[in-house]
């Protein structure tokens, strides 16, 4: 089992960055891709960024490349998403979730591939 915590949304203005952080719990966090994903009213949930058990390979959505980063810290049972030069479209609650598998060779897009999902935090940019 792994259990996840986001932290790190709030309000900004457009321009600005934040560092959302997702804690991990369980022993296979290290084995596990990570993904980011965000939704925002009325809207589906969407694919924003993703990375290998090793981070050694990311994706992103073609919104957010050049001025998102998602990274890894598997000593510390964390993953984070660096967001800088932020646009009032970018405002969702973002998620983080684990693979549902262990150890695959690349991340995946879709969320259903994720079977652990934490419980979301607000990012809110505003112009």
């Amino acid at each position: 089992q792994v259990q996840l915590v986001e932290s790190g949304g709030g309000l900004v203005q457009a321009g600005g960055s934040l560092r959302l952080s997702c804690a991990a719990s369980g022993r296979t966090f290290s084995s596990r891709a990570m993904g980011w994903f965000r939704q925002a009213p009325g809207r589906e949930r969407e694919f924003v960024a993703a990375i290998s058990w090793s981070g050694g390979t990311t994706y992103y959505t073609d919104s957010v490349k050049g001025r998102f980063t998602i990274s890894r810290d598997n000593a510390k049972n964390t993953v984070y998403l660096q967001m800088n030069s932020l646009k009032p479209e970018d405002t969702a609650v973002y998620y983080c979730a684990a693979d549902k598998g262990a150890l695959r060779a690349n991340p995946r897009l879709n969320g259903n591939e994720y079977g652990y999902w934490g419980q979301g935090t607000q990012v809110t940019v505003s112009s």
